[in-house]
């Protein structure tokens, strides 16, 4: 029997909705305010095991000394994981730069390229300066300026309010400091007829995030490792500084398929310095990536993800764009929670798959 739709739960639903437009508009408008708080939060989620761990496991006497603790090891292995990939990196494009200069020099039989640049700078002077006072650059730039400095403003206030300001680290300090009184009594900000409720469905949010975050940085993990052998047994340059670098990006499923870009540039630049053939040495590179990647979907996901539920790879990405695009910066970082929050909700509630499940 299909249930009626009175009036009277029309208007409710529709100021629930409006509420929700609502909450959705003030997180935007708040969002500069909101997102150390909401990164905050995120670190804490992520760093409450290590923190437990520290403090009942290797007895670290009381929680602010644990916290301490765990942030100063933390810290630790994101400088050694930025020391195994920026200082290589740098490097290779150093060696990159002396390369194109080089070919530069033989090829074109150039030896001071700084000198000839400003020789053909001079001898066309009256072309560029035509180029710069033409009606079409004036009309790009004007169209292309205002988009430019928009970027570069909010990309600046994001930069300074997540890294210039210590509020941050306060807000996580504090959070983990009664990170277990603060999970246990949010229940208390709803009334009581409806905390069954949201009880229920964030019990569902925790329970699938739990799987999902954990599983997936375990693949992470192991494909990262995976790289760092591959790159590493067929004398890859920044063989290990790249499997790192394809490990965390596969924190996002699929998303370390965009590290052949690099792996193509390093595979020029070993050929260039090497004299070696640069489609063999794509070629193993890529076939390092397909054998990993093998690896990864026919062993290490059935095992490590189990009976989990897995967002689908497309889900997340379009997740990350839908409320990236509706509350900025601040929306890639709730994206999982709201994302898994409505899945939850509409297999509670909507196709009652949880009742299901019961019955069978």
């Amino acid at each position: 029997m299909q249930e009626k739709i009175t009036f009277d739960k029309f208007i409710r639903w529709a100021g629930i909705g409006a509420l929700v437009v609502a909450v959705l508009l003030l997180i935007n408008h708040l969002s500069s305010v909101l997102l150390p708080f909401a990164i905050a939060w995120l670190l804490a989620y992520l760093l409450y095991p290590a923190v437990k761990f520290v403090q009942y496991k290797l007895h670290v006497p009381t929680r602010p000394l644990s916290i301490i603790v765990t942030l100063v090891a933390v810290s630790a292995v994101v400088g050694l994981v930025v020391w195994l990939i920026i200082p290589p990196m740098i490097e290779q494009f150093q060696k990159l730069g002396s390369l194109v200069t080089k070919y530069i020099q033989t090829s074109v039989h150039i030896d001071n390229i700084p000198g000839a640049i400003q020789q053909w700078l001079k001898e066309n002077q009256h072309e560029i300066e035509e180029f710069f006072l033409s009606k079409d650059f004036t009309n790009g730039l004007q169209k292309a300026m205002p988009k430019l400095f928009n970027v570069l403003g909010q990309t600046a206030s994001i930069v300074i309010s997540i890294i210039a300001s210590l509020i941050t680290l306060l807000y996580l300090f504090f959070i983990l400091l009664d990170y277990e009184y603060l999970t246990e009594n949010w229940i208390k900000i709803f009334p009581k007829k409806s905390r069954p409720f949201w009880r229920e469905l964030m019990g569902d949010v925790e329970r699938e995030m739990n799987n999902y975050i954990r599983g997936q940085s375990l693949v992470a993990l192991t494909m990262g490792i995976l790289f760092c052998i591959g790159f590493t047994i067929i004398d890859f340059p920044m063989a290990i500084g790249l499997g790192i670098l394809i490990g965390i990006m596969d924190l996002v499923p699929y998303l370390h398929t965009f590290a052949l870009i690099p792996a193509a540039l390093l595979a020029l630049l070993k050929a260039a310095d090497t004299g070696q053939n640069f489609w063999l040495i794509l070629f193993s590179a890529v076939a390092v990536f397909a054998i990993v990647q093998v690896i990864i979907d026919m062993i290490v996901t059935p095992k490590i993800m189990g009976k989990a539920m897995r967002l689908n790879p497309a889900i997340l990405l379009l997740s990350l764009s839908v409320w990236g695009a509706l509350l900025g910066f601040i929306g890639l970082i709730i994206a999982l929670p709201l994302t898994t929050l409505l899945i939850a909700y509409y297999q509670r509630y909507v196709i009652k798959e949880q009742e299901d499940r019961k019955f069978n």
